[in-house]
């Protein structure tokens, strides 16, 4: 049966964001600044460039968070940018609340609310500027997500979306499952939420799928055709790049250089600047 929205949101109660990877209790500060180091030295392979992600003014902007997670890009745009407004929308519970323990332990605020991405409360127009970062590849209905964030948006507003990206190793796994499998037995794979054995899956698909946990109801990836497509419907397209190989997850350290070299090339994740139109 295709899996719903209630699937997802069970499933990301009861397996939130960074569980079973860090030592520290959820919602404590070390837990969250082991989560900010895992981000900027995996994700962003040691070099973070705020302009890349975020608009360089949002100054007298009103600005969602949306699919908030733990809270990690509510500090981060807040911390590097001056907004009028910021709100923070999450389909669980469990964000919500973590995000809150975030907020309160740097000083900071955002309206908080539970939110299904693909149907949201928030007035037509309402935002200057949507971030949304690996969130709709998670939702049954994509592209009904992707008009959301449209409608919610002022004309001329701004999106940043990050999706996974259908890179060259996942185009061409059933070559590469070998290398999968080897890595696997040197100790390769991804803590938590059963991502161990992440490496021995056979389907580039079920890779994407099991990134977040064994049970996780939908993953999907997109080549860059296929997400430019989707969203050209609703936003020009001012920006769009690679970004985020998971060197965490090898068996061996790997030099920064060639991390750097790796996400910007082979990235997993693809990140489009947007505008409505």
């Amino acid at each position: 049966m295709p899996k719903t929205i209630e699937d997802v949101k069970t499933f990301w109660e009861e397996n939130p964001l960074f569980s079973g990877e860090s030592a520290h209790e959820a919602g404590t500060k070390e837990f969250f600044e082991q989560h900010r180091k895992v981000y900027y030295e995996d994700v962003f392979a040691g070099k973070f460039k705020d302009e890349k992600f975020m608009p360089k003014n949002l100054e007298n902007s009103k600005v969602l968070d949306l699919g908030c997670g733990v809270g990690f890009w509510t500090i981060e745009i807040q911390q590097k940018r001056k907004c009028s407004e910021f709100y923070s929308g999450d389909l669980t519970q469990q964000a919500v609340d973590t995000t809150q323990k975030r907020l309160k332990i740097y000083g900071l605020q955002s309206l908080l609310s539970i939110q299904n991405a693909e149907h949201m409360t928030y007035e037509s127009g309402f935002f200057d500027h949507v971030n949304c970062q690996g969130v709709i590849h998670h939702t049954p209905d994509t592209d009904a997500t992707v008009k959301e964030i449209a409608r919610v948006l002022k004309t001329g507003g701004t999106a940043s979306i990050s999706v996974y990206y259908k890179n060259f190793f996942l185009r061409n796994w059933n070559k590469f499952s070998f290398l999968g499998k080897l890595l696997s037995k040197l100790g390769g794979g991804m803590k938590g939420r059963g991502r161990e054995s992440i490496f021995d899956a056979q389907d580039s698909d079920e890779i994407t799928r099991l990134y977040d946990g064994s049970g996780n109801p939908i993953g999907k990836s997109y080549t860059n055709g296929q997400i430019v497509n989707m969203v050209s419907n609703y936003f020009e397209v001012e920006r769009t790049f690679l970004y985020f190989f998971p060197a965490r997850a090898l068996p061996i350290k790997i030099p920064k250089f060639a991390h750097r070299w790796l996400a910007n090339n082979f990235g997993f994740m693809i990140h489009l600047s947007l505008r409505k139109k």
